[in-house]
């Protein structure tokens, strides 16, 4: 089987459409295409980690590359420590996906996402590989074999660069309930928050390799907000699995997403001056009430494509300095490479105490949200999508009713075999009623998955 870059690198079930076999050839295609002597690895904490994480850094041994073994740690640590060391990496993760999934994320030297023409690079060595089709050299053997080697100290560095993002300011005073998600930042993120004088209760935070994700975390934060309310926190901060996302929860337990996030640090910084060009990048996805609200205040919103790949591709395009997703991949570029989740709490809550407002102050001053519904439908063979005549039917139809008070989205997933369907309106009803016609024009036109 030949796996394919999605949004997000490639996925699929570990030891089965992600095989070994088949990590071992992307490890050698990776070490031909990137051309590096050397690749930093890290991993989640998935029961198929290691193994997926050891045939992959076999792969790129085997073509001669070195191999700094990071271990457990979240995607932008990695992606610091490339950038660190000025060097290639690959981080062996599913996100937020259920832990029979894993996936390789692969990153460019200096931690950066790869581009679409280098992925394609890596796609097609990767198939002449598994085809017998790659044009053979000799491999090196002796002296010239890849090592494998840990850098205990990674992981210091990595939490010390977090830290200097507060310019020497604490979170004295502040407290907080931080849900871990089973995931890479379960020993990490206690450490940090707790270092800079936050009060933090911990939740999820004992991975045992099965329960990453599993009802926790930034894609189940039921239980934080309900913990939030309990404890009388002044906030609560959610992780995903490896820690590239964060959604945040108010004092009153209500959910603070990545728009509100994205919109509350754009005017902070834009206030400050540092906002270059008074400019924030966003995907389609983002609520009308964040465009609203940036465009009330005089900050223009950059749209690009689903992915947080697409939205550093612009911030560095155009020397910008935030962007991200509704999902709460936020990216703040001149701290950081990529999205990172602790990175994304830190800022939150220091806003907090710079300005002394409570988060949901923040939240409802910087935007609005407009009523958005949001399903994913399983169907048998979501490719045809753009085949189905009467989902777009259907879908045209249902913004010439909103007259310009909402939109439709449909589109197939990046990182998963669904497709995904958003209405907003400003009717809670009428968006749902609305993507229920949706989903079903969906399920009739591709067929409901088995």
């Amino acid at each position: 089987m030949r796996l394919t870059f999605g949004t997000d690198g490639v996925r699929g079930v570990a030891n089965s459409e992600l095989s070994v076999e088949l990590s071992v050839a992307l490890g050698r295609a990776t070490a031909r295409v990137l051309g590096s002597d050397a690749f930093v690895v890290g991993r989640d904490t998935r029961i198929s980690g290691p193994l997926i994480m050891s045939a992959l850094s076999a792969g790129l041994a085997a073509e001669g590359a070195d191999v700094i073994d990071l271990g457990v740690m979240p995607t932008p640590g990695v992606a610091a420590t490339a950038s660190q060391r000025d060097l290639p990496g690959a981080v062996i993760s599913a996100s937020h996906n259920p832990f029979p999934d894993n996936g390789v994320k692969l990153l460019g030297r200096g931690g950066t996402k790869l581009g679409d023409d280098v992925e394609r690079a890596v796609e097609e060595e990767l198939g002449a590989l598994l085809t017998g089709a790659a044009q053979h050299h000799d491999l090196p053997s002796g002296a010239e074999v890849g090592t494998i080697r840990a850098d205990p100290g990674a992981a210091g560095r990595y939490l010390d660069g977090l830290r200097a993002s507060l310019e020497g300011r604490s979170l004295d005073g502040l407290r907080l309930v931080l849900d871990c998600a089973n995931g890479a930042a379960s020993d990490y993120a206690p450490r940090l928050f707790s270092s800079l004088g936050a009060d933090v209760s911990v939740l999820c935070a004992e991975p045992d390799g099965v329960n990453i994700n599993a009802g926790c975390g930034s894609t189940h934060p039921g239980k934080l907000q309900a913990e939030v309310v309990a404890q009388g926190a002044d906030a609560g901060v959610a992780l995903d699995g490896d820690a590239d996302r964060l959604l945040a929860v108010d004092a009153a337990g209500r959910l603070v997403d990545g728009d509100q996030i994205m919109a509350m640090c754009a005017l902070d910084l834009d206030r400050r001056g540092e906002l270059p060009d008074s400019t924030v990048v966003a995907t389609v996805m983002s609520n009308l009430g964040f465009r609203l609200a940036m465009e009330q205040a005089g900050v223009q919103v950059h749209e690009t494509p689903v992915g947080d790949r697409h939205v550093l591709a612009a911030l560095d395009a155009n020397g910008w300095r935030l962007g991200g997703e509704q999902s709460g991949h936020v990216i703040f570029r001149h701290l950081a490479t990529t999205g990172d989740g602790m990175l994304t709490g830190l800022q939150v809550l220091d806003l907090m105490k710079r300005s002394g407002q409570s988060l949901d102050a923040l939240a409802d001053v910087a935007m609005t949200r407009l009523p958005q519904e949001l399903r994913s439908v399983r169907v048998a063979d979501p490719t045809h999508l753009s085949e189905a005549a009467a989902v777009w039917e259907l879908a045209a139809e249902v913004e010439r009713s909103l007259a310009g008070r909402g939109r439709v989205l449909i589109r197939v997933s990046g990182t998963e075999p669904v497709v995904r369907v958003m209405v907003e309106a400003d009717d809670h009803d009428a968006a749902v009623d609305a993507v229920s016609r949706l989903c079903s024009a969906v399920e009739e036109a591709l067929g409901r998955a088995g």
